[in-house]
C-alpha cells in the first residue's frame, strides 16, 4: 500500500468534510477504505507514534510490511475474514494505587480504526451534547473546566462527582452497538467494529476473550466511549441539569445537598439500569466544589485551583525525575523533567499562580542541583567542577570535602555559584515561570 506514504493534495481532514456526513448511508464501508482516507489515517497514526502490539511491526518498519501485505488484507476486508489481532495489554498504575489496563493494538488495526473513526465522527460527533468535551474535534479539557468554573459562579456550589467503576473494561457489547446502529446501516462496518470489540488481549503469552469492554489504547475507543455515554448527556439535559463530562469524567452541579444527593441516586439508576454500568458508590461524591476534583482541578472563592492530589502527583513525578539514583546522564535528566515540566505547566498553569510557578521552580533547581551533586559522586571530581564552573579553589575545596548529603549540600554558596539560575537554564531546564507567562500574557 504505497499510498500510505503520500499526503492529500490539499492536506484536508477528512473527519471536517461535509460530504462524508451520509447518515444512514450504507456505504461507509466503502468509504472507510479509499485511498484519501487511509492516507490520512496513516497519516495520524504514525504521527501518534506508539508501541508495537503483538506482532512486533513498529510503526517505522510498517509501510514497507503492508505494502507487500495490503492486497490480501483489503480482499479480507472487503469479503468480511478479516480478524483483527488481540491487543497487547498494558498495566499502568494509578495515583489511587489501582491500575489502569491500556490495550496496544497492532498499527495495522491501529490504522484501520483510525479509518473507521474518520467516517463515524461527521456522523456522531454533531449529535453530541455540547457539554461533552472529552476526545471530540476542537474541544478540550479547559473548555471543560471553564464551563465547570461558569456554573460555580453562578451559584451552583454543590458538585455530584460520579465515578464509573472501570468503564472501559464494562461496556455493554449489545448495548453499544444498537446505538451505533441507529445511525449507521453499513452492516459490513458493523460486523467489523463489533470484530474490534471482540478482538481479546494477550496479557504475557496467555489470550482473554473479550466479553464486555473497549479497550483503552485504539483511536476507536474514544468515539465509542462518547457515544456509549450520549444516552447519559441526553437524559441529563432532559432533565435540565448543569453539568460537563470529559470521557468518563462527569460532574453535575446543584445549587444544595439534598438536591445533589436526589440527583446522584436518580443519574446511578440511569447508568446502571439503561446503560449497565457500574457506579462506583465509594468514590462517587456530593460534595462542595471547593471539595470536588474534576481533571485533577477544583474550584474555590470563585477560582480555579490545581487539586492538591494533582499537585502532589506533580512533585512525585519530579521527585523520580530527579532522582539521584536514576542512573542516566544529566543531559538527558534534565530533557526528561523539562519535557515533563512543559506539558504540565501547558495544562495545570491555567489554575496556577505567578509566585507558586516561582516558588516550584526554585525547588526544582534545588532537585537538579543536588542530582549534580550526586552524579559527582568523589570529592576530588566535586572540586574540579566546582572550579571549573567559576567557583574559586578555596570554597570548591570547602564544598567538596563537606560532609553534608545531597539535598542540604544543593544550598550551599558553591553549588548555588556553580550551578546558578543561568546556567542551569543554559544546559536545558524548562522554567514554569516561563510557561506560565506564555500561558496567561500571550497574544
Amino acid at each position: 500500500m504505497s499510498d500510505l506514504n503520500k499526503r492529500t493534495p490539499k492536506g484536508e481532514d477528512v473527519t471536517q468534510r461535509s460530504d462524508l456526513k451520509p447518515a444512514f448511508s450504507k456505504d461507509l464501508f466503502d468509504l472507510m477504505l479509499t485511498r484519501e482516507n487511509m492516507d490520512i489515517a496513516w497519516k495520524r497514526v504514525r504521527s501518534n507514534k506508539g508501541a508495537p502490539g503483538i506482532d512486533g511491526i513498529s510503526v517505522d518498519d510498517f509501510p514497507l510490511w503492508v505494502k507487500a501485505n495490503w492486497p490480501t488484507i483489503k480482499s479480507e476486508l472487503l469479503t468480511g475474514n478479516y480478524l483483527p489481532s488481540p491487543v497487547r495489554r498494558v498495566s499502568i498504575k494509578k495515583p489511587d494505587g489501582g491500575e489502569r489496563l491500556l490495550g496496544i493494538p497492532n498499527v495495522l488495526d491501529r490504522l484501520i480504526q483510525q479509518a473507521i473513526t474518520q467516517v463515524l465522527t461527521p456522523i456522531f460527533d454533531p449529535m453530541f451534547s455540547a457539554s461533552s468535551f472529552g476526545f471530540r474535534p476542537d474541544r478540550s479539557a479547559h473548555q471543560a473546566v471553564k464551563q465547570v468554573h461558569g456554573m460555580v459562579k453562578s451559584g451552583r456550589l454543590i458538585a455530584v462527582d460520579v465515578d464509573l467503576s472501570k468503564f472501559f473494561d464494562l461496556v455493554n457489547h449489545d448495548l453499544l452497538m444498537t446505538l451505533l446502529g441507529r445511525k449507521v446501516r453499513d452492516k459490513r462496518l458493523l460486523r467489523l467494529i463489533r470484530s474490534y470489540l471482540k478482538a481479546g488481549v494477550m496479557v504475557d503469552k496467555l489470550f482473554i476473550k473479550s466479553h464486555a469492554g473497549v479497550p483503552q489504547g485504539g483511536p476507536l475507543s474514544p468515539l465509542l466511549a462518547n457515544i456509549m455515554l450520549d444516552p447519559l448527556d441526553k437524559e441529563l439535559e432532559k432533565r435540565g441539569h448543569h453539568f460537563a463530562r470529559y470521557a468518563d469524567d462527569i460532574t453535575i452541579l446543584v445549587k444544595s445537598q439534598r438536591a445533589g444527593e436526589r440527583v446522584f441516586l436518580s443519574i446511578s439508576k440511569f447508568l446502571e439500569n439503561k446503560l449497565k454500568l457500574v457506579v462506583n458508590k465509594t468514590k462517587s461524591r456530593v460534595v462542595k466544589t471547593s471539595e470536588s476534583k474534576f481533571l485533577g482541578f477544583t474550584f474555590k472563592k470563585g477560582r480555579v485551583y490545581c487539586h492538591d492530589k494533582s499537585l502532589k502527583k506533580f512533585k512525585e513525578e519530579v521527585r523520580r525525575l530527579t532522582n539521584r539514583n536514576w542512573g542516566v546522564s544529566m543531559n538527558y535528566q534534565l530533557f526528561k523533567t523539562s519535557q515533563y515540566l512543559r506539558g504540565w505547566v501547558n495544562y495545570f498553569g491555567i489554575a496556577m499562580g505567578y509566585q507558586q510557578c516561582l516558588d516550584l521552580d526554585q525547588w526544582i533547581r534545588r532537585r537538579i542541583r543536588m542530582a549534580y551533586w550526586r552524579q559527582w559522586r568523589k570529592p576530588r571530581t566535586k572540586v574540579n567542577n566546582l572550579r571549573r564552573l567559576g567557583v574559586k579553589t578555596p570554597l570548591a575545596v570547602k564544598c567538596g570535602g563537606t560532609g553534608k548529603g545531597p539535598w542540604r549540600s544543593s544550598k550551599t554558596k558553591g553549588i548555588q555559584i556553580a550551578l546558578n539560575n543561568a546556567y542551569l537554564k543554559a544546559e536545558g531546564l524548562y522554567a514554569l515561570r516561563d510557561g506560565w507567562i506564555k500561558l496567561h500574557h500571550s497574544k
